[in-house]
């Protein structure tokens, strides 16, 4: 009998978590602020909403998440010029460097994780993943 998929998901993302935690600490970076510093690697969100749905986190607590990114330098907030309410959240150019270094070390621990699979098992996997985490 085959393992239930929300089990297998839950172990994998266990042990992606432990495997990656030590990177995450060597460049000073918890989980979500990594999530926060990937979402807005390809360009800046429109309002700190609009983030928190892209990442599906608490928009409360954003707040201080992004607080945080921001007094390490990682991040600005400025207002949106046609909503002086929202503020548009970006990468400052430490934030881009910061990103692309511990992105880097993540795919070394995800090679080595994935070592066993031959290329077109990692694409599927790959694939399959993508496709439940946007199946929203």
């Amino acid at each position: 009998m085959s393992e239930d998929l929300g089990a297998l998901c839950a172990g994998a993302a266990r042990v992606l978590a432990e495997a990656e935690r030590p990177v995450l600490e060597e460049h000073g970076l918890s989980m979500w602020q990594y999530v926060v510093l990937s979402a807005l690697s390809p360009g800046a969100a429109p309002s700190q909403l609009v983030l928190a749905q892209q990442i599906h986190y608490d928009k409360t607590r954003l707040i201080a998440l992004l607080d945080g990114l921001v007094a390490e330098g990682l991040v600005s907030r400025s207002p949106d010029p046609s909503d002086r309410r929202a503020r548009v959240v970006r990468l400052t150019p430490l934030g881009v460097g910061r990103h692309a270094a511990v992105r880097d070390a993540i795919r070394v621990v995800e090679e080595e994780l994935l070592a066993g699979m031959t290329t077109e098992e990692r694409r599927v996997l790959r694939a399959g993943l993508a496709h439940l985490a946007h199946s929203d």
